[in-house]
């Protein structure tokens, strides 16, 4: 038996000719629901896969015990910068500003980090 014969003894297609390929609403729900399910599985995998940095966490309260050079050095390394208020202090310039002020401007330089996307 050939390929041929073996074609022609088959049974003939028992869905109307329509039905054999998707039309342009079905393609767009099957797309729709493609997207839907990749949403979701990403949804779902995300919590496993995302990095966890440690949180650095600095307690402002805690560094009133330092002197304030190293107060401000401390500051410096935890923000990534000396804020603009707080530079002349640090280099001697002007007296060091009183220890709520200096946790006021800290608060204020990691909110504003914060707010534009800057995570340390």
């Amino acid at each position: 038996m050939t390929h041929q014969e073996m074609l022609q003894q088959l049974a003939p297609a028992r869905l109307p000719t329509e039905m054999a390929w998707l039309s342009l609403p079905e393609l767009l729900a099957l797309l729709g629901l493609g997207l839907a399910a990749g949403v979701l599985a990403a949804a779902l995998i995300l919590p496993f896969t995302r990095s966890r940095a440690p949180r650095n966490r600095l307690r402002l309260p805690g560094l009133r015990a330092l002197p304030v050079p190293q107060r401000m050095l401390v500051l410096a390394r935890h923000l990534g910068h000396l804020p603009p208020p707080l530079r002349d202090a640090a280099y001697g310039a002007a007296p060091p500003p009183p220890d709520d002020r200096i946790e006021r401007i800290a608060r204020r330089a990691r909110l504003t980090q914060l707010v534009r996307g800057i995570r340390r």
